[in-house]
């Protein structure tokens, strides 16, 4: 079997439903494991320290800044968060796929390290709907949701650089979609020499 890695990087304006589309994935396929990113901002409720984020202080974020061990890292409403390279790489040394959830920023920055990594960009299914679902989640003031939904529209300025694009209009769909893009990746030529080579043996 071939022992390269599929790094699959989602990115999606917030409230767009990444989470809900990476979830079943990662219960499906055990050898698909999420890397969990750096923050310091606090819990929301139900989120739960080393599954959603490594929840950290802005010193030890910082350690890990002057340390190198991020690949990507951004400030996002006083905020830091980051994608650390150790733990990408104790994946694949571990002979596993890595599902990655990074605003297009940070995934540009991926890109540049991992150019063989499959960028998937998840779309709502409109403006309107994506403005209602901002407002639904309730995430500070009313400037504070304009501020998100300015920030939303840039972020979809980046979808052409993205391999795949999946529109989120009904969320079962877009997870076999995801699935779908997974599983074709899994099966691309360069990933299944070694399952080739022993047919080509003399």
């Amino acid at each position: 079997m071939s022992n390269e890695s599929v790094i699959m990087v989602l990115s999606a304006p917030s409230g767009t439903g990444k989470t809900s589309i990476c979830r079943p994935l990662l219960r499906e396929f055990p050898a698909l494991r999420f890397s969990v990113s750096f923050t310091t901002r606090p819990p929301r409720r139900g989120e739960a320290d080393g599954r959603d984020y490594r929840f950290v202080t802005p010193e030890a974020f910082r350690e890990k800044i002057q340390a190198g061990d991020f690949v990507e890292w951004t400030e996002n409403y006083g905020h830091l968060y980051g994608t650390s390279r150790s733990g990408i790489e104790a994946i694949r040394d571990g002979g596993g796929d890595i599902l990655l959830d990074v605003e297009p920023r940070g995934a540009r920055a991926l890109k540049e390290i991992y150019p063989q990594g499959v960028f998937v960009f998840v779309l709502p299914p409109d403006l309107a709907e994506l403005q209602r679902r901002l407002w639904k989640r309730g995430d500070g003031d009313e400037e504070t949701r304009r501020r998100r939904y300015r920030k939303a529209r840039d972020e979809i300025r980046e979808v052409f650089w993205y391999d795949y694009i999946v529109v989120n209009d009904r969320l079962e769909q877009a997870i076999e979609r995801v699935r779908a893009i997974y599983l074709a990746e899994k099966c691309r030529r360069e990933r299944q020499m070694g399952v080739v080579a022993p047919f080509l043996a003399d």
